[in-house]
């Protein structure tokens, strides 16, 4: 008889623990169940003791056994790839079941009064082994093993309950290294793993060179290149103040499911505390107004609509909880709580608040059906009122929303006697505060921070009633004028804020039948203005003279007349700050009225007189505001007058030269305006010094510092590329440094401005994307010679990246179709061909001609191609292989690629093609001649051959070396060529500075340059510091005659690599005059020259 089997204890844990894990592998539903079985077999087995060291300690070998064998299970699960469910499920389980061990430990220890409070407990050591178990996995080299050891260690972080301090620091350690890890996946778990640790970390615990968990989370949530492991911190980083601004910053991120997610499971969903009685973390009122206008900005002008539909949802939430603990309030609208969202932004320095309201508005109709304006509303009008009013009525006639336009807008005479009020109380409490401050003396800071922004609430109410006035209806005649003439007396007076002079004009032009009403009026109050102040001058002067107070003496007439000539001279410094004070409101109204004027000057002969006696002076004036406006009334002049433009044109380019920043970027908005508007009498083929005008602003650009003053250039002569109206080539180039060149990485105005620019220029035209491709060559090789040169802290894309934009740039298959062109398609045919013309040069880099190898792969072949074309490609790929084979293995697979498809595509084409036929053609002698000057190999250098062979024999040029015939990229790269400039005059050079520049000029021999050789831009470079200083460049006006003689005296030969002097021509029929700056010429030549501009313009 056999003896019944006895069960080891090993053997029946194993087989209950794989029962357990079987059934928690295939579903979720029996884990508790299978949990508590769990815990009853880890209970029975920690029973299991034996006595060791003669009774004196005892042997955990049950608790052993379980822990080796749940291991050995957890070993199957962590080789399990990503993806499997029934693996994912495991590790759920176990994170499950670690909580229920502490669970249960904290009811023991409440329930058992008399405890120590030992942490050695079978849950301490169980979690113990476990996690010395799965930090052995972090360093694993499969990313499978290192990816389910963090999961694992990702469920159980947040029930670990209390572990040696050694054991933590292990972990934390561990986990800071898996952030790292190159695996995204990995760094997904690990940064959910981190965030919950950060709680319990202590900062004074952490040593001083190692980072606090938190910072750890901030660095990954700004830098880490992959959007899933930014999205990872962004859901698990706890949010505080000191968090609060890296998870703001992401409402600019580059994933769009990150920016939205930050609106709607961030923002919105911790507006209110978890349950929903109290202030969220994010709440707008803990947010600071420049946070709540951060988010709205970026949020509302975000490109994707998904984001702005986040962001619209947002506000809306911001309407119900703006109130706070007021919301429960008895007698409260829906007109409250948008009175309390608008009392959350400044509303008088940005638009933002305007955004976030008509958001509210599109997104919430039942809080736009709800507001009303009844009279009451209108009594006592605060900010947030008066711009509510503005932009419901605003967005009503957006709507086309007549029944509540006509319930909402008020009667035009009494809104009209609601403006004159309050316009008045803001007078008197002025003076009352300067009354105050006359008796009183100096206030406190706090005080008058007070009253100052008492004084902008009450401006901004008028400025909002003045702008809901321009959509009142007018029919009511009585009302109208009223109307007109309260806003004829606002402007009449000097007292009325800067501000408000827009506002009154807008109101005025809506009220006058005409422009020349317009102007007729304006006129009468500029005169008015400046008269006054002559007679009160004249009056006091006379009453001094005479000893008379009350009247003033003689005859008026005289008063008015006599001191007209010396009287400025002799203007005591008050009158004369008051005297300038006036001309500046008559200088701001006359701004204000031509921005509002589409006629010509010639239509209204009323502007001459202001011209001649307001503006002209000011031009003159040394004052930077005078002068500053007035040169802003004669360039609004010079849009509707086209004599007038081409006579003040040469003003204008003046200032340009000494002027400061501030004036510089005025005068060079006027000349941007000008050109567009006289397109035709500046750059079209009419015109004259067109081309004189383009390199003389491309020398102010390649030299200017003003960051402000690049990116207005850089605007300015984007629309005019854009518009047509320049197709120089040196423009583009120009454009095309100054977008990446390291000295503009800062800039971000003039980047974001020209990355928009250059794919709606390409793609808008093939005729523009064929001028791209002309200069493609040229300047990936000026670039990425300077790539070479950068110094330690400058940045800049790589060659990969500069070549691959010139490709995008150039793609035909996004060319936009234009009426009466057709989509070029061989674009990329040509850019081929140029690309491997410049991989015939011997100079070029190594891994530049790597960059241009890899992308022929990108270029786009179309189907319909011109049989020459093609073998002309041909040809040119099998010479380089016959020639100028490539040695890099990587260039020459790529290369070889790329013969294999035009080979396979184009192979009826190229069938029977013939190169001894194929040089009988006339046209293609060019190509051949550079062909044959192309100096072969010698046959004794060691390279391996090329992957894909070509198939016919070429024959090789047997004559002289002679002179290399460059191709036409090689001819555009001497116009704007920095890799000759960096090899041929950078050696032996220290690196430049913050100003060193992309660009250069060969070396070459003046005489050498062919007769079609084209004018260089002037080029950005170091300046000689032993030379002489460099000159201002000197502008001439060039009359037709001196054209005449440039025709037939050839000029002489000019080097740009260092322009000193730049000619200028625009324009003056009048004959040769030169007009130098009006800042540096003496009082009487800036009359002789800015009235003889008049009188040219006035003729």
């Amino acid at each position: 008889m056999i003896p019944p089997r006895t069960t080891s204890v090993g053997e029946t844990i194993s087989t209950n623990l794989c029962k357990i894990f079987d059934q928690a592998q295939n579903t979720t539903a029996n884990h508790q169940k299978n949990i508590i079985a769990l815990h009853k077999i880890h209970a029975e087995a920690a029973a299991v003791t034996e006595s060791a060291h003669n009774g004196k300690s005892i042997k955990l070998t049950g608790e052993r056994l379980f822990e080796d064998i749940l291991i050995d299970l957890l070993c199957r699960v962590i080789i399990v790839k990503k993806g499997v469910s029934q693996a994912d499920r495991i590790i759920k389980f176990v994170g499950a079941y670690t909580r229920y061990m502490n669970e249960k430990v904290l009811e023991i220890r409440k329930d058992d009064e008399d405890d120590d409070d030992d942490d050695d407990t079978t849950a301490a050591r169980f979690i113990t082994r476990l996690l010395k178990f799965l930090l052995k996995g972090f360093l694993a080299k499969d990313k499978i093993v290192r990816y389910r050891c963090v999961h694992i260690l990702t469920e159980m972080v947040s029930h670990l309950g209390e572990i040696d301090e050694e054991v933590y620091k292990m972990l934390r350690s561990a986990l800071i290294e898996r952030v790292h890890d190159k695996e995204i996946f990995i760094r997904v778990q690990a940064i959910v793993a981190l965030s919950k640790l950060c709680g319990s970390e202590d900062p004074s615990d952490v040593e001083e060179d190692d980072q606090t968990a938190i910072n750890v989370l901030l660095d990954t949530l700004s830098c880490d290149p992959a959007a899933e492991v930014r999205r990872a911190a962004l859901l698990n980083i706890p949010i505080a103040p000191h968090t609060l601004g890296a998870i703001l910053a992401r409402t600019r991120d580059t994933d769009t499911v990150m920016r939205r997610l930050l609106y709607s499971s961030i923002l919105e969903k911790h507006c209110v505390s978890p349950d929903g009685l109290g202030i969220g973390l994010v709440h707008p009122r803990v947010l600071s107004i420049a946070q709540r206008e951060l988010i709205i900005r970026n949020g509302l002008g975000d490109r994707e609509p998904a984001v702005r539909a986040a962001a619209g949802s947002l506000l809306g939430t911001w309407v119900d909880v703006a109130r706070g603990d007021a919301k429960d309030e008895d007698g409260n609208t829906v007109q409250d709580d948008v009175l309390a969202l608008l009392n959350l932004f400044d509303l008088n320095e940005s638009t933002i608040a305007e955004d976030a309201l008509l958001s509210v508005f599109a997104t919430r109709v039942d809080i736009f059906d709800h507001l009303e304006f009844r009279d009451d509303f209108w009594a006592e009008l605060t900010p947030e009122r008066a711009f509510l009013a503005r932009i419901f009525v605003e967005h009503c006639i957006a709507t086309n929303d007549q029944a509540k336009l006509e319930t909402t807008l008020p009667v035009v005479t009494h809104f009209a006697f609601r403006i004159q009020n309050a316009y008045n109380k803001y007078q008197e409490d002025l003076e009352a505060a300067q009354q105050e401050h006359a008796i009183r003396g100096e206030l406190d800071e706090e005080q008058l921070a007070r009253e100052e922004d008492e004084r902008l609430d009450k401006e901004f109410v008028v400025g909002e009633m003045l702008k809901l006035a321009v959509n009142l209806d007018y029919t009511d005649e009585i009302g109208r004028r009223k109307m007109f003439q309260l806003v004829r007396d606002m402007i009449s007076q000097e007292a009325l804020p800067e501000a408000l002079v827009a506002r009154c004009l807008d109101v005025l032009r809506e009220l006058s039948p005409s422009e020349r009403d317009l102007i007729r009026v304006v006129v009468e109050v500029v005169h008015e203005l400046r008269d006054s102040g002559e007679v009160e001058e004249e009056a006091e002067k006379d009453a001094a003279e005479d000893g008379e107070t009350t009247s003033f003496g003689g005859s008026p007439s005289a008063t008015k007349i006599a001191p007209k000539g010396p009287k400025p001279k002799e203007l005591s410094p008050e009158d004369q700050a008051r005297a300038d004070a006036v001309d500046l409101r008559c200088l701001s109204l006359c701004i204000g009225m031509l921005e509002r004027v589409n006629g010509t000057f010639e239509e209204n002969s009323t502007l001459e007189g202001i011209l001649g006696e307001l503006i002209v002076p000011a031009v003159k004036r040394k004052e930077l505001a005078l002068r500053e406006k007035g040169l802003v009334c004669l360039g609004l002049c010079c849009l509707i007058a086209r004599r007038m433009a081409l006579n003040s044109f040469q003003l204008f380019l003046g200032q340009i030269q000494a002027a400061p920043e501030v004036l510089k970027t005025r005068v060079l908005q006027i000349v941007f305006d000008i050109l567009m508007v006289h397109e035709g009498d500046f750059m079209g083929r009419g015109g004259v010094g067109g081309d004189k005008i383009v390199e003389f602003l491309l020398h102010i650009l390649n030299n200017e510092d003003s960051e402000k003053v690049q990116a207005l250039l850089c605007v300015g002569f984007a629309k005019l590329v854009l518009a047509g109206m320049i197709s120089d080539e040196r423009v583009l180039k120009s454009l095309v440094v100054a977008y990446l060149s390291p000295d503009t990485v800062d800039n971000q105005e003039l980047r974001q401005c020209l990355s928009y620019f250059f794919p709606v220029y390409c793609c808008s035209s093939s005729v523009n994307q064929r001028r791209m491709k002309q200069i493609s060559i040229p300047m990936f090789e000026q670039l990425a010679a300077a790539t070479r040169d950068l110094d330690d802290e400058q940045e800049m894309v790589s060659p990969a990246q500069i070549i691959g934009m010139f490709v995008d740039w150039t793609d035909p298959q996004k060319a936009v179709e234009v009426q009466g062109q057709t989509i070029d398609d061989s674009v990329h045919i040509d850019l081929a061909e140029d690309i491997i013309k410049a991989l015939f040069k011997d100079d070029m880099e190594k891994e530049e001609k790597k960059v241009l190898c890899q992308v022929l792969g990108r270029l786009h072949l179309p189907e319909n191609v011109d049989d020459d074309k093609i073998r002309t490609l041909k040809l040119l790929i099998h010479n380089i292989s016959t020639r100028r084979p490539l040695r890099d293995t990587t260039a020459r697979n790529a290369f070889a690629k790329f013969d294999a498809v035009v080979s396979k595509k184009y192979a009826d084409k190229l069938a029977n093609f013939s190169e001894e036929e194929y040089r009988q053609l006339e046209q293609l002698n060019d190509l051949f001649k550079f062909l044959d000057d192309i100096i072969p190999l010698d046959d004794a250098e060691d390279f391996e051959p090329p992957i894909a062979k070509t198939r016919g024999r070429k024959r090789r040029s047997e004559s002289a070396v002679t002179e290399t015939t460059v191709s036409s990229a090689a001819e555009d790269d001497s116009v704007v060529s920095g890799a000759s400039s960096s090899r041929q005059k950078g050696k032996g050079k220290a690196k430049q500075t913050k100003r060193r520049r992309i660009s250069g000029s060969g070396d070459e021999s003046d005489d050498d340059l062919p007769e079609n050789h084209v004018t260089p831009a002037p080029t950005r470079t170091l300046p000689r510091r032993a030379a002489t200083a460099k000159k201002p460049p000197v502008v001439q006006v060039i009359s037709d005659d001196d054209e005449e003689d440039e025709e037939t005296t050839p000029a002489p030969p000019r080097r740009r690599a260092a322009p000193s002097k730049v000619e200028e021509v625009p324009p003056s029929s009048g004959g040769n005059v030169t007009f130098d700056s009006i800042m540096d010429s003496e009082d009487e030549e800036e009359e002789e020259e800015v009235f003889s501009i008049i009188a040219l313009a006035e003729d």
